[in-house]
């Protein structure tokens, strides 16, 4: 397995961490599994909204949390597929839930409350995202062993300078 990348970013808005996803949908290629965590309100929604944009997810498909449905597909670029396990329940029978179609296809899987999703699921590239809040904004803590993702750095600091 190649060596994890960690990075911290401080995102001090909304629309800040709205880019950020943007610049990862920009960068996500075929077969990518990003892997959000955090509290309720951190903005893992917000951010899968920012990487539909750099995935180039038509505006007449808004991005909404799919907490109730499981999963939500979008088309752009790339297939997005936005799964959310906050409401499967720990004895839940994960053979049933067919993760394997959206863990290991030809699209980008982004998954809410991937804190969840037990270890044997686990892929082994990622693009981990940590969620928390931070004074008036974010902190976003980024683990990978993907090479295109582990660039990222160099995109996310001239964003901060922006503000």
């Amino acid at each position: 397995m190649k060596k994890k990348f960690k990075y911290t970013y401080y995102s001090p808005s909304a629309e800040d961490t709205l880019r950020v996803g943007e610049i990862i949908g920009k960068k996500a290629q075929a077969g990518d599994v990003i892997l959000l965590s955090g509290d309720l309100g951190t903005g893992k929604t917000w951010l899968t909204k920012g990487i539909a944009k750099g995935l180039e997810v038509p505006p007449e498909y808004p991005v909404t949390s799919p907490t109730f449905t499981f999963v939500h597909e979008y088309p752009g670029r790339l297939l997005l597929y936005h799964l959310d396990l906050y409401r499967l329940e720990e004895d839940v029978d994960w053979s049933v839930l067919g993760l394997e179609e959206y863990l290991f296809n030809e699209g980008v899987t982004v998954i809410e409350w991937a804190e969840r999703l037990p270890v044997f699921f686990h892929p082994s590239y990622f693009l981990k995202i940590f969620i928390s809040f931070a004074n008036a904004g974010r902190k976003i803590e980024f683990v990978t062993n993907v090479e295109h993702f582990k660039t990222i750095v160099y995109h996310l600091r001239p964003v901060y300078k922006q503000r």
